[in-house]
């Protein structure tokens, strides 16, 4: 990785942070949620409240995926973190750290 996309990199970790800070973390890895690989219970998946921040940055920046089994709208960071609408929250699955 070059130091400009290592740099761009940082740069948007940070500002999806910012976003989610604006909301609120709601889930983790609390007794409720679905188990496997990438579940909340490994510590893989975040849940994070449904902000017009977050949500606006989501739109903006990743990739619109298709539709999850469920309904919920998918879009993926270039990460190949994947952001899942579930309409009152985000439902984030990390496959990567964002490096």
């Amino acid at each position: 990785m070059t130091t400009s996309t290592a740099s761009r990199t940082t740069r948007g970790r940070r500002r999806v942070l910012a976003a989610a800070a604006a909301g609120a973390n709601t889930g983790g890895t609390e007794v409720g949620h679905a188990s496997g690989t990438y579940s909340h219970d490994t510590g893989y998946k975040l849940d994070f409240s449904r902000t017009t921040c977050l949500t606006s940055w989501v739109h903006g920046t990743y990739t619109y995926i298709g539709l999850r089994g469920d309904g919920a709208p998918q879009y993926e960071a270039a990460s190949g973190n994947v952001y899942a609408d579930e309409g009152n929250h985000w439902d984030v699955t990390y496959y990567s750290c964002g490096c």
